[in-house]
C-alpha cells in the first residue's frame, strides 16, 4: 500500500522559512512523481512544486520560483519543500501527492493541472504566514 504523509508545517512570519518533509512509500519503488499541492480557504487546491525520479524537478508554479526548492533524500525516503522569504499569500494547506505506478518524465510533469490524477494523499500540513 502506498503511502505518504507531511510534516513541517507551522506559523512564521512573512518573510520567514519553513521545510516541509514528505515521508512514507518514497524511493520503494512503488512510484517516481511527487508533486506538492496547496489549498487556501476558499480557493481550488494547486500544485506548487514536483519531483521527478528521485531528482528532476520538473515543475514550480510561478509564484513560487526562485522561493522554493524541492528535493528528495533517498536515505530518509523523504521529499522536502523548502520554503524561503515566506508570503502571507502563501497560507494554506499543504499536501504531498502521488500515483501508484511508474510515470514517464513527459506524464509526470503534464500532472500540474490534474490532481484529481493523484490517488495517494497526505493528510496535509498547515503554514500559516503573518504579514
Amino acid at each position: 500500500q502506498v503511502q505518504v504523509m507531511e510534516s513541517g508545517g507551522g506559523s512564521v512570519e512573512a518573510g520567514g522559512s519553513l521545510r516541509l518533509a514528505c515521508t512514507g512509500s518514497i524511493n520503494t519503488g512503488q512510484t517516481d512523481c511527487i508533486y506538492w499541492f496547496r489549498q487556501a480557504p476558499g480557493k481550488e487546491r494547486e500544485a506548487v512544486a514536483t519531483i521527478y525520479n528521485g531528482h528532476d524537478n520538473l515543475y514550480y508554479a510561478d509564484f513560487v520560483k526562485g522561493r522554493f526548492t524541492i528535493s528528495q533524500d533517498n536515505a530518509k525516503n523523504t521529499v522536502y519543500l523548502q520554503m524561503n522569504n515566506l508570503k502571507p499569500e502563501d497560507t494554506g494547506m499543504y499536501y504531498c501527492a502521488t500515483r501508484v505506478g511508474l510515470l514517464d518524465r513527459a506524464s509526470c510533469s503534464s500532472l500540474y493541472q490534474r490532481p484529481n490524477m493523484f490517488n495517494v494523499w497526505g493528510q496535509g500540513t498547515q503554514v500559516t504566514v503573518s504579514s
